[in-house]
């Protein structure tokens, strides 16, 4: 049996967050906006509060979503939302802010800290409305049940998951991602990319998913390399936009795997933002499922009209393609980035560890142990 979920409503459209009328209204009468620090001096959010000034919806704004969420960031919002007796969230921004919007959505109602749910299910519980409105294209968050929240004293990346956390309303205005920095569009593009191709071929692909992850890897092949090229290109930034959303919906419904099992770790401890992490995970890890994946991966390359004179060479052609793109984008290595080998090294054997325990690789096509991440971790470095 299959189950499919969505929020309650996506709309999507040009200048979408100006035109609307009578929806933000719909979910409460003051919104907590939660977003970053450069989105909070931006024409965009002076846009969304002239539509809800025109919806008479009163807002507060916390912008201090830097980086990667944290407990503490969570805390602050939780307590600014219950202050100002707000009654529904907004995120606004990239994956950050909107991971941050769904875990201070959950903190307003359960007790404890959100440390505490690490491994928990939010399930069947009443939170306050959120709304998400995507700035990048590659998180997928705005339609997804989970949240990413950075741990300070431990120093991990939680993923805390539920059907309560699904945001209720999905808002994709194509014109927020225009003039993106191309890192950004690099990473955040290759991080949808990577959430299209892991949802397909998880041991947890069902035909919905399947279906948008074809369109998404589609576009994203097609038109990442235009809108980094060319970040006006808003054909381009149109199409991302759309292929974000569609991966997203795929890992919510057929999860991610082995490279985002091993992304978390990195982003932990070098302080890699997660697209990022992902993109020099990526080419790596797909090669090591490829045998695994070999008869989804050519349905992919059919899809995308490779040509190729039987399944494996399909297979390998497509991961080839893949290693291009990354190449194309200017990815760079982990000891380009700044990652220094030795600090590296010394935290394999945990990272590997930590990969095992979230879960994530569970999905992969084929088992793995953490002897096996180890040796992925160390030739991903080379």
């Amino acid at each position: 049996m299959y189950q499919f979920k969505v929020p309650d409503k996506i709309i999507m459209g040009d200048n979408i967050v100006a035109s609307v009328e009578n929806v933000f209204s719909a979910y409460g009468k003051h919104a907590l906006i939660v977003t970053g620090p450069n989105i909070a001096r931006s024409t965009m959010i002076a846009t969304l509060e002239r539509t809800l000034d025109s919806e008479r919806v009163k807002y507060t704004v916390i912008s201090n979503i830097e980086g990667e969420p944290t407990v503490s960031m969570v805390e602050h919002g939780v307590q600014v939302y219950k202050e100002e007796q707000c009654d529904f969230i907004i995120g606004l921004g990239g994956g950050s802010p909107l991971d941050a919007a769904k875990a201070i959505a959950a903190m307003t109602v359960l007790d404890g800290s959100i440390a505490d749910y690490k491994g928990v299910r939010i399930d069947d519980v009443d939170l306050p409305p959120v709304v998400c409105v995507p700035t990048t294209a590659g998180s997928g968050s705005e339609v997804t049940k989970y949240t990413i929240i950075t741990n300070e004293t431990t120093g991990m990346k939680m993923l805390l998951t539920g059907n309560s956390l699904l945001p209720k309303m999905a808002m994709l205005d194509y014109t927020f991602s225009n003039g993106c920095p191309k890192s950004v569009t690099s990473a955040t593009g290759l991080d949808a990319l990577t959430h299209a191709i892991e949802a397909f071929i998880s041991v947890n692909a069902q035909p919905l998913s399947d279906a948008l992850a074809l369109s998404a890897i589609k576009r994203i092949m097609r038109y990442l390399p235009q809108a980094y090229r060319d970040g006006s290109n808003f054909n381009a930034r149109r199409e991302m936009s759309i292929a974000a959303l569609q991966a997203g919906i795929c890992i919510n419904n057929s999860s991610v795997s082995l490279i985002h099992g091993m992304s978390r770790p990195i982003g932990a401890r070098f302080h890699v933002p997660h697209g990022m992490a992902n993109a020099m995970l990526l080419h790596v890890c797909l090669s090591d499922m490829e045998m695994a994946a070999r008869h989804n991966l050519a349905r992919i390359a059919y899809y995308l009209r490779i040509q190729a004179v039987d399944e494996i060479d399909a297979s390998e052609k497509f991961v080839e393609e893949v290693e291009k793109l990354i190449e194309r984008l200017e990815v760079p290595s982990m000891s380009e980035y700044g990652i220094d080998y030795d600090d590296y090294m010394a935290a394999v054997d945990d990272m590997s560890f930590e990969a095992i325990m979230s879960g994530s690789p569970s999905h992969a096509p084929r088992e793995y142990t953490a002897d096996d991440i180890k040796e992925l971790y160390i030739k991903a470095y080379q």
